[in-house]
């Protein structure tokens, strides 16, 4: 009893001293609860909030109690009904306080002001009544937590769901203290009184302009305004800039009006800035307004984007990009065989003092090199789904519909790395770290295993091995990937110790990945292109190493294939004037090919486009072959003793 009287007097005396309540909360607003929102109610209007926090605690058994976000509210004022809404961009209307979407815990947890510093509440800090100025345990049907209760002298845990009808509910506060569910009622009071605010909307007909294009921006007010409103705005954000459009970007709707609009032109200039994203985003308004729709995103798509002279990885080109090795990169390999020559091999691309390791961060800009689509250099190319996406669709948020992200082809969970504090910050291409063939955390960040991806594919791949009854690739696409990952995976089984790539699929052996014999089979149906020789010349002036099995595809025989345990002897360099000088002609063909250029025997080998050999003949000086194969999309492929040609044919 002694004990339940005391906390009942705290309670009094909060509410009695209470400079700043939690007027309203919303925790749980829908299925991905980006409109979730905390509300704040000062006793008197434009009431500062210089010297408060608002904590929030996590009340499940790993949270014990403790804070997991703290809001410094210095520098905030309350609005003309004494409120401060604090939420996403998401919620209407739009909060003066602006914090991430999905953030606020659906409980049972707890939210406490506090007159105090962000010092004071580092994460972790376990919940205290020192300095308390106001708290709510709340809850979405979920125990009561007694525990967070007392550290906090809370008697009732409110139930946000109480009525079971989560989308629409919100915990509100009652002029007499207590607590109810109802329907949410940002930046207004909970009994209706108060100034009742004018909302005002920002609206374009089309998210998507091409750079030339002109819009119009419409501002509408919920009522017809009393006195004439100005109402001034920007649309910068990024390098989007003045010089990026022409136009007002002010407007006033006149008395007894509820709308106004003005026209924007987009600059059509002649630089490659990439796509860009212009964000309209209202000045302060008036007191008695306040923004439903605000921050509002329009895509300004750049028409002067680059083509390259190579092809995608659907539509492949050859020896239009040479590597960038420097001059006897691989000569150490010269002469040894099995376990010699993959420990060599490991020196190379792991070597201590010459290679670097980026942060996963830096991964994003990467790949917006490395992975450029060859069409349009303001996209990506996304391995699986063999498609194009624009760079500025990088996933920021949980939901992943129609954006790209990273895609760790030997899966994080199945090779044992992952990331640290200090892996979410981009510090550019001179800043990284020293790294060693015993460096396994840097996999993760390591960029030549590493690839731009659809964002529900990357999910539905999951961390799933390679092969039949696992992963391999979507339907109704010409698996143009499959070399590449499996060249990906055979670099990270050399280049870092404790990663292997094994037969079958080795279910909770970290460290080992499958399956090998299907990965050797893509790597000879899908040759390296130019599209992977680009790739990994961008990637080496990062990390300053290279995916050998790129450059030399021939040594994932002599470490996993037949030639095990032969002795490996680099070819000899060939510049791009012996390769152009050999010679195939017509094509397109009906069937017979002329080859022409090549001193010696060599051979010839053709493959249908998903990989599978259909023809091989061996030939001295020059060759006429008569193919019979069906009509269609071939590539043909010349290899002498000191070179290689690799060219697309169709046959009619």
């Amino acid at each position: 009893m002694k004990k339940i009287f005391t906390l009942l007097l705290l309670s009094v005396v909060l509410s009695v001293n209470a400079q700043v309540v939690i007027n309203e909360l919303d925790a749980d607003s829908e299925s991905i609860d980006d409109k979730e929102f905390v509300e704040l109610k000062t006793d008197n209007p434009f009431t500062s909030l210089n010297g408060y926090v608002l904590v929030f605690f996590n009340g499940s058994s790993s949270g014990a109690d403790s804070s997991y976000y703290t809001l410094d509210l210095s520098g905030y004022t309350t609005d003309v009904n004494g409120l401060l809404l604090i939420g996403s961009t998401t919620v209407s209307p739009i909060p003066q306080y602006l914090i991430s979407s999905n953030i606020i815990q659906n409980g049972a947890d707890a939210v406490a002001v506090y007159q105090a510093t962000m010092s004071d509440f580092p994460d972790g800090t376990l919940a205290t009544t020192t300095n308390l100025i106001d708290a709510l345990v709340y809850d979405t049907n979920d125990s009561d937590d007694t525990g967070l209760m007392s550290l906090l002298g809370v008697t009732t845990q409110i139930n946000e769901d109480l009525n079971n009808n989560k989308d629409y509910e919100s915990i509100q506060r009652a002029n007499d203290g207590t607590y109810f569910v109802s329907t949410p009622t940002p930046r207004q009071l909970n009994d209706g009184s108060g100034v009742i605010l004018n909302g005002v909307t920002v609206s374009v007909s089309a998210n998507q302009y091409d750079e030339g294009d002109s819009f119009v921006i419409n501002f509408t007010t919920e009522t017809t305004v009393n006195n004439d409103l100005t109402i001034n705005f920007t649309l910068a954000n990024g390098g989007f800039n003045s010089s990026d459009f022409t136009g007002n970007t002010s407007v006033t709707i006149l008395q007894g009006q509820n709308s106004a609009s003005t026209t924007i032109n987009l600059v059509d200039d002649a630089d490659d800035e990439g796509d860009e994203v212009l964000i309209i985003s209202m000045n302060s308004l008036p007191n008695e307004y306040a923004e439903l729709t605000d921050n509002l995103e329009v895509r300004v798509i750049d028409n002067d984007y680059t083509v390259a002279s190579w092809g995608t990885p659907v539509n492949p080109t050859y020896n239009l990009v040479q590597s960038t090795q420097p001059s006897g990169y691989y000569n150490s390999l010269n002469g040894l065989a099995g376990q010699a020559l993959r420990d060599a091999l490991q020196d190379i691309i792991a070597e201590e003092g010459v290679v670097r390791a980026q942060t996963y961060a830096d991964i994003i800009d990467i790949l917006k090199e490395a992975d450029q689509n060859p069409e349009n250099s303001n996209q990506v190319w996304l391995v699986y789904t063999e498609q194009a996406r624009a760079k500025i669709d990088f996933q920021t948020t949980s939901d992943n519909t129609g954006t790209w992200n990273r895609e760790h082809v030997y899966p994080r969970s199945r090779g044992g790395f992952e990331s640290i504090d200090l892996d979410e910050i981009a510090d550019g291409v001179d800043v990284y770290w020293n790294t060693t063939a015993d460096s396994l955390r840097h996999g993760n960040s390591d960029a030549h295993a590493l690839r731009a991806v659809d964002g529900p594919e990357n999910s539905s791949r999951n961390n799933q091995f390679y092969g039949v009854g696992e992963y391999t690739g979507p339907t109704n696409t010409q698996g143009s990937f499959k070399g590449d990952v499996a060249r990906s995976i055979f670099y990270m089984a050399v280049r870092y110790n404790d990663l292997s790539v094994v037969n079958g699929f080795p279910e909770g052996i970290v460290g080992e990945f499958g399956d090998l014999t299907t990965l050797l089979q893509w790597h000879k149906n899908d040759l390296p292109d130019d599209y992977e020789m680009n790739r990994n010349n961008v990637v080496y002036n990062w990390q300053y190493n290279r995916n050998p099995f790129i450059d030399q595809p021939d040594l994932v025989d002599y470490i996993w294939g037949d030639k095990v345990g032969d002795v490996w002897q680099q070819s000899l360099a060939v510049n791009q004037e012996d390769v152009s000088a050999i010679k195939i002609y017509p094509n397109p063909t009906s069937g017979e090919v002329n080859i022409i250029g090549v001193t010696g025997s060599f051979t010839v080998e053709v493959f249908s486009i998903l990989g599978n050999k259909v023809y091989t003949k061996q030939a001295i000086n020059a060759a006429k072959l008569d193919l019979e194969l069906e009509s269609g999309v071939y590539l043909m492929k010349v290899v002498t003793e000191n070179s290689e040609k690799v060219q697309k044919i169709i046959i009619k």
